[in-house]
Formats: structure tokens, C-alpha cells, sequence
């Protein structure tokens, strides 16, 4: 029987991303290989690094052994190697696909496979640094997609100085986390910041002069000029290397409740692993799965079955000051949206699902005065999802009993459900 360190001394892991520097912390002796120059940071919070509000090194992941600025090119299942573009060749007893995902390039007309100048994705801390050096005070931005990344890009960006357009092609903002009401408070919230939204909007091109992008082209034909251009369309996981070395690949890479994919020896983790027919890309399900994938490698009995995530957003006003570099220390660690309060705040916190379903009951309270909302749904005698804006204060124990999927108490009053200690 193999020791925890001899397992882990065979153990090779694809990607330097959270899930993967989350295994290296847990993991002794693992071979961790990344693309990025980059030591491992925490991506769920470059919009803060965009805005200027914390250096790179603020964002920084606890320190992991990583083979910095290697690709790998190509694994081989059959000998068990990993084959990567300086040349070298790596074996390995176990290996961890942490490959993460892409940006989703949209189909747009004058957008190629070359990205004109002006036009950045954002993903990476590289594509971060890339925008903050563009942007200026005057400059014309615009954003495609109203998501979390795209409202955090928009929110970033407008505190950079920049006049700021956000095109969302949804009915309403962060449509996945948002009911109608709170993501009309996040829209008023962002034209208060100075952003210009635009919802049911399609973009149908970008019109460039010189290799550099001049406008974007809606549907309707009107225009928007732009300097910069910022894709905030959504990603796709990376499972090019997956399906070349054979694996079961559908929308990711198909793993079962041990992170395994159908090559034994081989597991993932993070956004380009598929559990249960689902891709979460969340850091939360990213860290969750390295803490179960660590378990299984040290031969202890561990099961993922599924992460019930929370989105959480800070939103400042422009007289907002920024709390100081260690109070993300928390945020840091769990790897969640979260940033730190600080005056003139607008917090935001979404669960589950926001949509109710016949039969379900839907409780709502709204304070116009101090621009708070608060909605939960039930579904027979547990939480199925909600929305808090503004007045965080029922978030903890509202979050929580959703997570653990406990049942309500049947002698509540519904309406305590959005105290500010949840009622529980």
C-alpha cells in the first residue's frame, strides 16, 4: 500500500489556476506545470486589480512549486507522460486536469482570429494589466455582456475614469443570479457610476480602421465608438488536451464523484471538469473539488457531490474608499467574490435559483429609502434560491441553510426569512 507521500510524489497537475494551487497547498510533492508567467492569484478578483484599488501581488494565492510559462503540448495515457513545448516530459502516476477555461469569442463581424487593437478579453491577470495600461480618464469603453464579469469589468472601468457602455443581449443584467427587481437596482445602481446600459441589446460587429477598433455596430444598425473593447461573453472549458488523449469529453471533461475521468489515472478539476451533466466555473466549485480530488489522492474516503454556490458582489460609489489590502485576506482564502466593505457600498448577494416555479413560495421585501431588496424562494420546506441587495445582513444564515440543504422550520412565519438574522 502506497503512502500518502509516494502518491503525491506521482502526482502531476495540468494548470496553475485556484483549483490547481489549491491542490499544490494540499497535496505534498505535487508537479504543478502553468501557462502563465504569473504565480497563482485569485481570479474572482481582478476587477479589483483593474480598478486600481490593489496591486497583483494583492491577489496573490498562498506560494505553490510551479513550473511558470509552460505549455503542455500533449499527454500520452498509454506510457503515462505529459509532453510539454520547452521540450521536456513529465511522468506521472496520477494526473490533474486544472485547465480552466477560454474566454467565449462571439461571432461578431470584424473580429477574427487576431483580436484588433483595442479589443481585450478578460480572464487573465495578463489581459487585466493589458486593460488598466489602455484605459485613461475620457476613454470610450464599451463591454459586451451584462454577467458578473461583465458588471464587474463596467463597474471597474467607470472608476478608472473611462465612459463606459455595457451592451447586454438579456432582458436584464447577471440574468443566471438576478430576478427582474434587483437587477433593475443593479442597473440604476451602475448609470449612477456613470455607466450607460444597454439591455436586449445584440451586437452584431466591430467596425475598425487601422487594425484598431472605432465602434461597436448593434443589430439596429446605431453605433458605439469605442477605444477599448472589453469580451465579457461568457467561457468555455479548455479540454483540448482531453479529447486528444481519448478522454470522455462533453460539455468539459466528464468526471465522476472522485474528480476521475474515464482514464482512471487521470482526474480534473475546476472549469473544465463536468460533474453530474454540470459545469460550474466558480471558484467556489473549483476549490471544493481540489479539496475532495486531495482526500481521494491521499487514499482517504472522499465524494464530490455538487457545490451550491454563492455570488457575492461589492459594488462602490466613486466617494467610496477602499478598505485595506488585508481585510480580502478572507476572500482570498475561500476563493469567493466577496470584496471588501467600504462606505457608499452597494453589496449584492445571489443563491440557487432566483426564478420561482409553480407552486413555489416567493417572499420579497423592499426598502426604496435605503435601496434594499430582499427575495427568497421556497419550494416545499427548503430555501430554493434568493436574492439580498444592499442590507446584507440575513445573507449568513440565509446562505448557509441553503447550502446544507436544511429543511425550514415548519412553525416559521415565511416573512422571518428575511430578518436580519435570517429568522433561523
Amino acid at each position: 500500500m502506497r503512502t500518502q507521500t509516494e502518491n503525491a510524489a506521482r502526482v502531476v497537475v495540468i494548470g496553475a489556476g485556484m483549483a490547481g494551487a489549491r491542490l499544490a497547498a494540499r497535496v505534498p510533492g505535487v508537479t504543478v506545470i502553468g501557462e502563465e508567467e504569473h504565480a497563482p492569484y485569485n481570479r474572482v478578483l481582478l476587477a479589483e486589480v483593474l480598478a486600481g484599488r490593489y496591486a497583483p501581488d494583492v491577489i496573490a494565492l498562498p506560494p505553490a512549486d510551479v513550473r511558470r510559462g509552460v505549455r503542455v503540448v500533449r499527454i500520452d495515457p498509454a506510457d503515462r507522460l505529459v509532453h510539454c513545448d520547452d521540450g521536456s516530459v513529465v511522468r506521472y502516476g496520477r494526473l490533474v486536469l486544472a485547465t480552466g477555461s477560454n474566454p467565449v469569442l462571439p461571432p461578431l463581424r470584424g473580429l477574427g482570429n487576431t483580436l484588433p487593437d483595442g479589443v481585450h478579453p478578460f480572464r487573465t491577470l495578463d489581459d487585466c494589466l493589458a486593460l488598466r495600461a489602455a484605459v485613461r480618464p475620457g476613454t470610450r469603453a464599451v463591454v459586451i455582456g451584462g454577467g458578473l464579469l461583465g458588471v464587474s469589468a463596467a463597474r471597474a472601468l467607470a472608476e478608472c475614469g473611462a465612459q463606459v457602455v455595457l451592451a447586454q443581449q438579456g432582458e436584464h443584467l447577471m440574468e443566471r443570479q438576478l430576478d427582474a427587481e434587483s437587477a433593475g437596482l443593479l442597473r440604476r445602481h451602475l448609470e449612477a457610476l456613470g455607466v450607460e446600459v444597454h439591455t436586449e441589446c445584440r451586437v452584431r460587429g466591430l467596425r475598425c480602421a487601422d487594425s484598431a477598433v472605432r465602434a461597436v455596430e448593434l443589430a439596429d444598425g446605431y453605433e458605439l465608438e469605442a477605444e477599448i473593447t472589453v469580451l465579457a461573453c461568457g467561457v468555455r472549458p479548455r479540454t483540448g488536451l482531453a479529447l486528444a488523449a481519448g478522454l470522455d469529453v462533453r460539455k468539459g471533461i466528464v468526471v465522476d464523484d472522485e474528480l476521475r475521468t474515464s482514464d482512471p489515472y487521470i482526474h480534473a478539476v475546476g472549469d473544465c471538469a463536468e460533474h453530474d451533466s454540470t459545469v460550474y466555473g466558480l471558484a467556489g466549485a473549483a476549490l471544493e473539488q481540489a479539496d475532495v480530488l486531495a482526500e481521494v489522492l491521499a487514499g482517504r474516503p472522499a465524494r464530490y457531490t455538487g457545490t451550491r454556490a454563492l455570488t457575492r458582489l461589492t459594488l462602490r460609489s466613486p466617494a467610496a474608499s477602499a478598505a485595506p489590502a488585508p481585510a480580502l485576506a478572507g476572500a482570498l482564502a475561500a476563493g469567493t467574490a466577496a470584496t471588501a466593505p467600504a462606505t457608499g457600498a452597494l453589496d449584492l448577494a445571489a443563491f440557487g435559483d432566483s426564478r420561482p416555479l409553480p407552486g413555489d413560495d416567493v417572499i420579497r421585501l423592499a426598502d426604496a429609502t435605503k435601496g434594499a431588496y430582499r427575495s427568497v424562494v421556497v419550494r416545499g420546506d427548503r430555501l430554493a434560491g434568493g436574492v439580498l441587495f444592499g442590507d446584507l445582513g440575513a445573507v449568513g444564515t440565509l446562505a448557509r441553510t441553503w447550502q446544507n440543504d436544511e429543511p425550514l422550520p415548519a412553525d416559521m412565519s415565511l416573512l422571518h426569512l428575511l430578518t436580519n438574522d435570517g429568522g433561523l
